[in-house]
């Protein structure tokens, strides 16, 4: 008898694991779908887009020719930011996804403000980007393009320019999620006020290590991104004492 009920707890918790696989997979098929849906938008507009993001380039006192240097250099440099673009896109989509799949292991509490959260998260990747495009990209086109000679030209590999102005949006974009990392972390308990007081000077280093992973290699980016995230930390102290005391 006891082996029968074992081997009925068994092929239930299977069914069951079979069960979250199978959601899994649909989510992450409806997940694919957004993004090919917001990327087949973004490629409608694509030469707009291109020009928008082609646009710091424009503004700068010497500004240097972009220069295509592989035969299916454009198509696959369009193709590639209408990808992002969908990513972009679809965020809301791919998030709601993700809550959906764990929102049956949450609480009633915590699903109330899963809305917000996704919501304030998605804006704080857009400020992170409209950050880094009005702000970041062109101090730095600035110092670069100023430190060439006369004798010498500046002109830039298009793709070369699109890598690294991309690196730099949605790196700045992944940063301004900080504030919503710690109300994470803070909710379930893992992140203190007084803890993130205490470790200021080593978050410093790790702002410094991180920013220097998400940017392009150069000291002028690092400069620029370490100090918003500077700024974000000190934010996020704030997020997680108010969430310690509404506890």
């Amino acid at each position: 008898m006891s082996d029968n009920v074992t081997s009925s707890d068994n092929v239930t918790s299977q069914m069951s694991f079979l069960d979250h696989l199978e959601e899994l997979r649909w989510r992450l098929l409806k997940s694919i779908i957004a993004i090919i849906f917001g990327g087949s938008f973004c490629f409608l507009f694509i030469d707009e887009i291109m020009q928008f993001l082609i646009a710091p380039i424009h503004n700068l006192s010497n500004p240097p020719d972009l220069q295509v240097l592989k035969v299916q250099g454009m198509f696959m440099i369009k193709w590639g930011v209408a990808l992002l673009g969908g990513i972009v896109v679809a965020i809301p989509v791919l998030t709601y996804q993700l809550a959906k799949f764990i929102g049956p292991g949450l609480h009633n509490d915590e699903k109330k403000v899963m809305v917000p959260l996704v919501f304030f998260s998605y804006m704080a990747f857009l400020v992170g980007i409209v950050f880094a495009f009005y702000v970041l990209i062109p101090y730095s086109l600035v110092f670069f393009t100023s430190m060439g000679v006369i004798e010498v030209k500046n002109n830039f590999s298009i793709n070369y320019y699109f890598s690294f102005i991309t690196m730099l949006l949605l790196g700045s974009g992944v940063i301004f999620e900080l504030p919503i990392v710690v109300f994470i972390l803070s909710a379930i308990g893992l992140l203190t006020p007084a803890f993130m007081r205490h470790y200021r000077r080593h978050a410093i280093v790790v702002i410094l290590v991180l920013s220097a992973f998400i940017t392009p290699p150069d000291p002028i980016s690092l400069v620029f991104i370490s100090i918003p995230l500077a700024f974000l930390y000190e934010i996020s102290i704030g997020v997680s004492w108010m969430v310690n005391r509404s506890k």
